[in-house]
């Protein structure tokens, strides 16, 4: 046993110490361009828990909605009612496209929620700007993903963080980030009928 716990103190030193070389090289700060996509849960739940953590820190930023209606979620309600000095937030969407049925109305919504979106981005006081739900809205060609890549790599504050959440998240976009995560489905209650639930969902 002793042998164990000996064998198993110099490994994580050795570990450690390479570890620690390996942070000593990485000295650059910027802000990062970052995607959450897949069709797993937890995209928008992750890119929220980095508004909290700028918010915990005092620092400011902002939310743009594309897809979403006005529907009351934690999130949401959370920012409006505590934070709004420290997070601006716009829900720019009428509702998910299958339940619009418009097109015309969806492009013209996130045509408004893009400019919105760039508006903040712009405003280098804002350290983080949440673009939720734009992968659907690029996917679906309301906005140009071409004129969205240009703007995030040409115009961008170069201290500024962006995360653009959604589905299907366009390949020249992935090509573009600084950090891309995709959440896998492997099981969700959904399949079994289990509608979605305050607090976990919403």
């Amino acid at each position: 046993m002793t042998q164990d716990v000996e064998r198993h103190a110099i490994k994580m030193a050795k570990k450690k110490a390479a570890r620690d070389k390996i942070m000593a090289t990485k000295t650059d700060e910027k802000g990062l361009v970052i995607v959450h996509t897949g069709k797993g849960k937890g995209k928008s739940s992750a890119a929220f828990n980095m508004i909290f953590r700028h918010i915990a820190h005092k620092r400011k930023s902002a939310v743009v909605q594309f897809i979403k209606g006005g529907m009351s979620t934690g999130e949401r309600d959370l920012i409006l009612e505590h934070f709004t000095n420290l997070c601006a937030f716009h829900t720019m969407g009428e509702g998910f496209t299958w339940e619009t049925q418009d097109k015309t109305r969806d492009t013209e919504m996130a045509q408004a929620a893009w400019t919105k979106a760039k508006e903040l981005i712009l405003d280098e006081s804002n350290h983080m700007v949440l673009l939720d739900e734009i992968n659907i809205a690029l996917r679906y060609d309301y906005l140009d993903i071409n004129e969205v890549v240009a703007f995030l790599q040409n115009e961008k504050p170069v201290m500024t963080h962006v995360v653009l959440t959604g589905r299907n998240a366009h390949a020249d976009l992935i090509e573009a980030a600084d950090l891309v995560t995709e959440m896998e489905l492997i099981k969700h209650p959904f399949r079994s009928g289990i509608k979605a639930q305050i607090g976990v969902e919403f």
